[in-house]
């Protein structure tokens, strides 16, 4: 297969990183997240900015979407957006995700505010020269987004402890996961590098690879790949690559026939099920939920969601 130039891009200009900042790269010891049950029900959304880095040289606009108050409709489908919204009740999980080259995070909200209608916070950098529109793109840049993504944490973290912030108080910082599509996957592996906080629970890399260079490290932290075996731009063996160097539990899950993101859209094939496999895997890790567990072995097992051994979860797997 012919790798597409994004591939070759990728593999010549990102470097191995080093995460360093706010703290955050040091192992600390964590409270261990004890098996429990999450959410029964689907929350209505809220949706906010927040303007990091603002009158740098590396603006950070950040979508969060977050469990709102407003009651949700019945059914199942698209959630309901509630601008600035009170967050719900309780202390919810937090989950960084990052998107592709020439991206954006509302490109992603089907499947983000689905995480956040599950109980989760979700927080979306636009990272400053790799999103769609920015007026300096540079694919290089990736290698600096984990720092991004951890500084975004940071800022989270001092909102829950801002007295009168509608976030204080409700961000449970100790149960971080992290996910990404395309060149965003690779963001997600690199915060998965040696000396990664123990808060950082599990990783979802969609339709991605690992940093060039790099290796995974520090606390086990289990992680999901989801790739299409029709993908043009980052072909299936870069993720399979990936896969075979996490040293922790893992799964890869190979969707027949898909591309490299048509999977991530509302009512194309696979959708659902990518629904299903990213919502209880994050279920799992950051809610410690065992029926969670239980769900995602069946459907890994089942039909196309198989690793690369035919077995599903590799390296053993627990709560």
């Amino acid at each position: 297969m012919r790798v597409h130039p994004l591939v070759a891009g990728l593999t010549a200009l990102l470097l191995p990183i080093a995460l360093t900042v706010g703290g955050w790269a040091v192992a600390a010891s964590a409270p261990t997240a004890l098996p429990g049950a999450a959410p029964d029900r689907t929350y209505a959304v809220g949706v906010r900015t927040l303007d990091l880095g603002r009158g740098t040289a590396r603006p950070l606009p950040v979508t969060v979407w977050y469990p709102a108050r407003s009651a949700a409709p019945a059914g199942t489908g698209t959630p309901t957006l509630v601008p600035d919204a009170q967050m719900a009740p309780g202390r919810f999980p937090v989950v960084l995700f990052s998107h592709g080259l020439h991206s954006l995070p509302e490109m992603h909200a089907p499947l983000t505010t689905r995480w956040a209608a599950a109980g989760f916070v979700v927080a979306a950098p636009a990272y400053p020269h790799t999103r769609a529109r920015t007026p300096r793109f540079d694919r290089a840049d990736i290698r600096r987004q984990p720092a991004d993504a951890w500084r975004a944490l940071d800022e989270l973290g001092l909102l829950n402890q801002r007295t009168g912030d509608r976030f204080a108080g409700h961000l449970a910082l100790t149960r971080i996961g992290a996910a990404g599509h395309s060149a965003g996957g690779y963001t997600t592996s690199g915060l998965f590098a040696p000396g990664h906080s123990e808060w950082l629970r599990g990783g979802i890399v969609l339709a991605g690879g690992g940093m060039p260079g790099a290796s995974y490290g520090g606390p086990s932290a289990p992680l999901l790949f989801l790739h299409g075996d029709a993908d043009r731009v980052v072909p299936l063996s870069r993720g399979r690559e990936a896969y075979q160097r996490v040293p922790w539990p893992k799964a890869f899950v190979t969707l027949p026939g898909r591309g490299h993101g048509d999977f991530l859209t509302p009512g194309r094939p696979d959708f659902d099920r990518t629904v299903l496999l990213t919502t209880n895997f994050l279920r799992w890790t950051l809610y410690g939920d065992p029926d969670a567990l239980a769900t995602l072995r069946t459907a890994v097992r089942e039909g196309p969601f198989l690793s690369p051994d035919g077995t599903g979860w590799s390296g053993g797997a627990s709560s």
